[in-house]
């Protein structure tokens, strides 16, 4: 297991991700950057100009003609590992949130979705990627979108703000999960709900065996199992939570789809 605080992980990934940012924002002074790539933590999660992301575990993440027409940046800066768009079942006119928004492509996609009665707001911790997603939404023509700086342990938005929480593979880069869920509760509306990809530990995997399968900045150390997972959605007041795998990242270790609602209306 790691022995490092949860300052210095939050500093090591949002350096991490920084430098995801300028490598493309910068791709002639680019070193190669990490991603949520798996136990190696190298960038074959990052997305290619044409979408494909045959050597992630995830493989190519969106539907054919899902990403046509967004900026290239923003298709590079894609270092998720899944498509919780798929999941969410997002409807014309609702408020959307993506948590860890990266480059921005999940809330272009969901600006679409949502049409322009709808709006998609983002959140991320890293200047380099916020300057990176406001420019790529202003290559895209949105005008439905927002990029937050904060926390996802804080979110920067008010309570029952939104109908819908995305995330693609960075709650388990958070240090404080619970804190994360709690949040998610909050800024949804009553009967609001939550599509997320993220990685999850098969149960029998204890805290020591995640370490050892990959990085935490890879996205695996710092894994929740299944149970863990649904543990911590009913804390945080969910109703009908779900953990589905779908595919292997590491022995014992899953891209997996999340859901849940928050009871009411």
């Amino acid at each position: 297991m790691t022995d490092q605080t949860g300052t210095e992980l939050r500093e090591e990934v949002r350096s991490r991700y920084a430098l995801a940012a300028r490598s493309v924002l910068n791709p002639e002074n680019a070193t190669s950057a990490a991603s949520c790539a798996g136990p190696t933590a190298d960038p074959c999660c990052a997305g290619s100009a044409s979408g494909e992301r045959e050597n992630c575990f995830g493989g190519p993440l969106y539907g054919e003609g899902e990403i046509d027409g967004l900026p290239q940046e923003a298709i590079l800066a894609s270092l998720g590992c899944g498509n919780p768009l798929a999941v969410a079942d997002l409807r014309e006119g609702e408020r959307v949130l993506d948590l860890g928004s990266g480059g921005g492509i999940d809330v272009l996609l969901s600006a679409r979705r949502v049409g322009p009665t709808g709006f998609a707001y983002g959140v991320d911790m890293t200047d380099d990627m916020l300057a990176l997603a406001r420019a790529n939404a202003a290559k895209a023509g949105a005008r439905n979108v927002d990029f937050l700086k904060g926390q996802i342990e804080a979110l920067p938005l008010p309570d029952a703000s939104v109908d819908v929480v995305i995330s693609n593979c960075v709650i388990n880069l958070s240090t404080d999960k619970p804190a994360v869920l709690s949040e998610m509760f909050r800024v949804l509306v009553p009967g609001g709900r939550i599509g997320i990809s993220d990685v999850v530990a098969e149960d029998h995997m204890t805290a020591a065996d995640r370490a050892a399968a990959g990085s935490y900045v890879g996205c695996i150390a710092g894994a929740l199992s299944r149970a863990e997972y649904l543990a911590g959605l009913a804390a945080a007041g969910f109703a009908q939570p779900e953990v589905m795998f779908t595919t292997e990242a590491a022995p014992g270790m899953h891209s997996a789809i999340i859901r849940a609602v928050k009871p009411g209306r």
